[in-house]
């Protein structure tokens, strides 16, 4: 497979297998081949248990694949790197600090709070509506607010890849899609490589530049859908012609394996 230029992922030939409680092999990924283009959003869906999240940690660093290699920027990845900031579904706030030292965590850890940073961190909590709450604990925050907090923290140390595994999928509908359109105006500020794993085809759709569908376990690409929508969107776009034939050829793929957990 050729390298796309100018990419910032490549997956060249994935595959991943579990082992389970009782010695069995069971197998999550096969053949997982994708060029993920410098500053492109890709979202990525499939059936629930298809290997969407096993290939983000991959692309992580967190685990390592079976076979086949990842790189970013040219270089294989084998541990996590600080070029990528990661996203989960659940905030994973620290309790016991508030949520400007949440955000400046991850500094911390890799080389020391400089004077620059609260400012850095301010600005950025501000950017997604939350200054006046540096000072709070993470319980008094909503979870819609507790996710800008974790979406802060991973843009904090200027990541190049950013990882993001449901990150709304907690979220009441009201909240997913007002978050949905805080990372679109974040990605306006800040653009990144973003890999995003969702069960919404129409989040898939309004967020993405591609959207990536895979098949049931054990995980392979069946199709890639490239979104012509233009930028900057907004949820009108969900009632053209074009989203709606987007969102269709997504699902046809969706339903013809059975899947019953995505929704449009």
């Amino acid at each position: 497979m050729t390298e796309v230029s100018g990419s910032a992922i490549r997956l060249n030939d994935v595959a991943h297998v579990y082992e389970s409680q009782d010695g069995t092999e069971v197998p999550a990924l096969a053949g997982i081949s994708l060029d993920i283009a410098d500053r492109e959003f890709v979202a990525v869906v499939g059936p629930s248990g298809c290997g969407k999240s096993t290939l983000l940690r991959i692309i992580g660093g967190l685990i390592r694949p079976t076979a086949g290699n990842v790189s970013i920027g040219g270089v294989n990845v084998v541990e996590p790197r600080q070029e990528v900031g990661i996203v989960f579904q659940a905030p994973t706030l620290l309790p016991w600090t508030n949520v400007l030292n949440n955000v400046l965590f991850p500094l911390k850890l890799l080389r020391g709070l400089r004077d620059a940073d609260r400012t850095a961190a301010g600005d950025l909590l501000k950017l997604v509506g939350l200054s006046g709450f540096e000072q709070k604990s993470p319980r008094e925050l909503s979870g819609g607010m507790q996710q800008r907090v974790a979406i802060c923290r991973a843009l904090v140390t200027n990541p190049r890849v950013l990882l993001m595994d449901e990150p709304f999928g907690a979220l009441d509908a009201l909240t997913r899609e007002e978050m949905s359109l805080e990372l679109l105006r974040i990605c306006e500020r800040f653009p990144k490589t973003i890999y995003f794993v969702t069960h919404s085809i129409s989040e898939a759709v309004l967020l993405a530049d591609r959207v990536v569908v895979m098949s049931t376990r054990p995980g392979r690409i069946v199709d890639i859908v490239s979104i012509d929508l233009p930028r900057p969107r907004s949820f009108e776009l969900i009632q053209s012609p074009e989203f709606l034939n987007d969102a269709k050829r997504i699902r046809d793929h969706i339903f013809g394996q059975r899947m019953v957990t995505a929704d449009a």
